[in-house]
């Protein structure tokens, strides 16, 4: 069977190879430069056109943010307003009561009220410091500086290291000199 349909099987196109025959010769050099620059090209279009639908998703989201953070402020404001007079009005409630059905002074029931407020204003204060820790992208800073970006790379751990970027402490952040570092505008830098 090495007759005529051995050729006809080497004629046809392999199932690895289709639509190339096993005896025509491999393209030339400037075809196939033009094949990888027009595939270069159209993954520069398809990056490009990413990049477009990125940014245009980006700045409607960035612009729904904006509306709903005004929105927030202005309602943020008023349930200040209304938290502030109704606590204003239950303090002078509980003053009333306390001077006309516990028999203290004016100056006692004024310093009792006070001191509950400076209480719950501590209490508020000290919850706000911890959550506003949130906001200093700590594991984010910490992940990137390991990459080697940002004012804190020279001072992390390599990425293939076992060691934690978190174990670093406000006082390992130093120069040779001994000095704490400082970014471009010399403000001091805080470990992540």
């Amino acid at each position: 069977m090495t007759g005529a349909g051995s050729a006809n099987n080497d004629e046809r196109p392999g199932p690895a190879d289709p639509g190339v025959s096993h005896g025509a010769p491999p393209p030339d050099l400037e075809e196939s430069l033009r094949q990888v620059m027009a595939a270069g090209r159209s993954s520069l279009t398809a990056a490009t056109d990413a990049s477009k639908a990125l940014r245009s998703l980006l700045a409607a989201d960035i612009s729904l943010a904006r509306s709903a953070l005004g929105r927030t402020v202005a309602f943020t404001g008023l349930a200040i307003a209304f938290g502030a007079s109704a606590w204003l009005l239950l303090m002078a409630s509980v003053i009333s009561l306390l001077v006309g059905r516990a028999g203290l002074s004016w100056t006692a029931s004024l310093l009792i009220c006070a001191l509950v407020s400076v209480v719950f204003c501590a209490l508020a204060a000290w919850i706000s410091i911890r959550y506003f820790e949130h906001t200093r992208l700590q594991a984010s800073r910490r992940q990137l500086a390991r990459l080697g970006f940002g004012e804190l790379a020279d001072f992390t751990p390599t990425p293939g290291s076992a060691a934690s970027a978190a174990d670093i402490e406000s006082d390992d952040v130093k120069t040779a000199s001994g000095e704490p570092v400082k970014d471009k505008t010399g403000v001091p830098v805080t470990p992540p």
